[in-house]
């Protein structure tokens, strides 16, 4: 019985650091393709969302088929979805894809982190608190992280691209109502057909709204390659490992272990793509870091073996 328990928690680690590691991986292979493929971040989140919306719902259907008609008998809940998928899911697929075109992977990643901030202040509103001490501690990490990507420490020039920095933190708005806008509907029907649906209704919105199949694409061996890992590995697979992991270990240690994300974005853009980062871009990343483990480090020590649905399921 010892040992069961061991095994189910290893697996859970293993899977929740593997999906963030994925995570972090499939922002470098849209750096590359934007870069050497010259794709168009609309183009990849229509293509990403409405491909990885089919899969989802395929294995959702295979899982349990009478998971995926709940939802519909009820308007109010169709509604929450669709606002869920179009405001929360498509523009956090599109807003981070974009801030990596106009920065990189490394980069857009630690912005669309601060997220988690909004989410705490957002929370703090709410329930009419301040913030505690350790809270407050990780809004001055992620202050000082954005100013340091943003500025190199110069109050006189941005290093970061006015592009760059907006989309950067328009994907970290995104990410918060990504997470907040769903409300319970995880809870009753389901992580990934919840997620299967957004996506397909998010992607067509996207589509529809940017006319992608005007689009001129040249789609090589390489970018072929490279839109099926960003479908498969980086958004289907890694959401399915995630979810493992939450299932195994609880929603709070699987986001801490998921934190590997931005680690993993930075350490793949330069070793594969070579993409030079300058010693504050790493001290603001660790810092941006630093301020996720903090959010997400459980209260007590009994919260790290709960396994609710996460409030951060990722796709």
């Amino acid at each position: 019985m010892k040992s069961a328990l061991h095994n189910k928690t290893l697996r859970g680690m293993l899977c929740a650091l593997l999906g963030g590691i994925l995570w972090g991986f499939s922002g470098t292979v849209g750096q590359y393709l934007f870069t050497y493929k010259a794709i168009d971040s609309q183009w990849l989140s229509s293509v990403r969302m409405l491909s990885a919306g089919v899969l989802l719902i395929a294995f959702a259907a295979i899982q349990n088929p009478s998971a995926l008609k709940a939802v519909w008998r009820v308007p109010k809940d169709v509604a929450r979805l669709a606002v869920f998928a179009i405001l929360g899911l498509m523009t956090c697929q599109y807003t981070y894809l974009t801030a990596i075109a106009h920065a990189n992977s490394a980069t857009a990643t630690a912005l669309q982190y601060l997220g988690l901030a909004l989410i705490l202040l957002v929370s703090c509103v709410r329930l009419r608190r301040l913030p505690t001490y350790k809270e407050n501690i990780a809004l001055v990490l992620a202050i000082i992280g954005i100013f340091l990507l943003a500025t190199h420490g110069s109050l006189h020039q941005l290093v970061l691209s006015p592009q760059a920095l907006f989309w950067g933190l328009a994907a970290a708005v995104a990410l918060m109502l990504y997470t907040l806008l769903p409300g319970d509907l995880v809870v009753r029907y389901g992580s990934i057909p919840m997620t299967g649906f957004a996506m397909l209704i998010g992607g067509s919105v996207l589509a529809v709204l940017t006319q992608v199949w005007t689009y001129s694409v040249q789609l090589d061996g390489g970018a072929l390659l490279g839109i099926a890992a960003i479908v498969l590995l980086g958004t289907a697979g890694s959401f399915t490992l995630y979810l493992q992991g939450v299932s195994d270990i609880g929603a709070v240690r699987a986001s801490l272990l998921a934190c590997i994300e931005p680690v993993s974005a930075a350490l793949t853009m330069t070793l594969w793509l070579k993409t030079p980062i300058a010693p504050l871009d790493w001290l603001g990343f660790g810092l941006i870091l630093l301020m996720a483990v903090l959010l997400t480090w459980p209260k007590r020590q009994k919260a790290a073996m709960a396994t609710p649905e996460s409030k951060k399921d990722r796709a």
